[in-house]
């Protein structure tokens, strides 16, 4: 069996690169549709806007508020540690 499978693919190796070929260019056109696909999603929901992606906004803003707050603690921290540090040499 196997060196029947073996002398058929030796006898349409031509054949058989084809349609390797073929499916290649077939996933790879299947790759190219689907990112303009998504590509035309992501442009619609930026120029029309969604109550998803204002959600998201407003998690971002108060994070990003979060972590200017923390920092400014973080800050005065470690300007009292290092005072007291200074004042105990």
């Amino acid at each position: 069996m196997m060196t029947q499978a073996k002398s058929w693919f030796a006898e349409h190796l031509v054949l058989v690169l084809i349609g390797q070929a073929v499916a290649l260019g077939a996933a790879m056109a299947s790759v190219i549709a689907y990112s303009a696909r998504l590509d035309s999603r992501v442009g619609t929901l930026e120029v029309r806007g969604s109550p998803h992606l204002e959600r998201i906004d407003h998690r971002l803003a108060t994070m990003e508020r979060q972590v200017r707050d923390n920092g400014a603690r973080l800050d005065r921290v470690v300007d009292v540690m290092t005072r007291e540090l200074n004042q105990k040499r």
